[in-house]
């Protein structure tokens, strides 16, 4: 996904990695990108700074509480505060404008062999902050602490965040975990996910956060 309001350079950047197998997506203002994401789940998000709507500071912010995806900033403001700033709003990279589109090229697929090498240790812990899950042993710890979840409790915590910044329905985890659809009137999983915010101190719902009318979503940002 190409978040970038300059239609010239977006179609030239379309045009140069379209050339190299990727599929770019363009999305032109901040306030409509993260329903674009939502909606689409790219690999990858090339992200502008200056955009119409919202700014891209703003849009990495909100991207980054809901997903792991790699985020490359491509702006042309040459501030360094911007770059550090973008930085710890979780932004993977950074380049300035004008831009070289080899080193973006090499810069993208240099971000998604970092993603694929986490992908390929399936049974490796799963870690958000000071959360982690170990599939191998089924254990959890937090804060140094570890945590005697029940059977049903584990899958559910590990099927959450295994789907992290993904809005799971009450449909989807009874079918992943029992084999069942949601008949409307099932109660079971809202239970299960309020013993799991008590034993979390989640009193908030920030670590395991309801969308009303959709499901829940575990937010991999807020385990620190």
């Amino acid at each position: 996904m190409l978040v970038e309001d300059d239609s010239k350079l977006a179609a030239l950047i379309q045009e140069y990695l379209s050339s190299y197998e990727f599929k770019v997506e363009i999305i032109s203002r901040g306030d409509t990108a993260l329903d674009h994401y939502k909606a689409t789940l790219p690999d990858i998000i090339v992200l502008d700074l200056m955009l119409p709507g919202l700014d891209g500071m703003v849009v990495c912010q909100h991207i980054r509480e809901i997903s792991k995806v790699p985020i490359l900033i491509l702006t042309a403001r040459e501030d360094m505060f911007d770059e550090v700033s973008g930085l710890e709003q979780g932004a993977d990279d950074y380049i300035n404008k004008p831009i070289q589109p080899r080193i973006l090229l090499a810069r993208l697929r240099a971000l998604l062999r970092r993603g694929a090498r986490k992908l390929s240790t399936p049974n490796a812990p799963l870690s958000f902050g000071e959360l982690e899950i170990s599939k191998t042993d089924r254990s959890v710890r937090w804060k140094n602490e570890t945590y005697n979840l029940s059977n049903s409790e584990f899958k559910l915590l590990l099927l959450l965040a295994e789907s992290a910044g993904r809005v799971l329905s009450r449909d989807d985890i009874l079918k992943s975990m029992r084999g069942i659809e949601f008949d409307g009137t099932d109660r079971s999983i809202d239970n299960s996910i309020s013993r799991l915010r008590r034993k979390f101190n989640d009193h908030d719902s920030k670590k395991i956060k309801t969308i009303w009318g959709e499901g829940y979503l575990f937010s991999p940002s807020a385990w620190e």
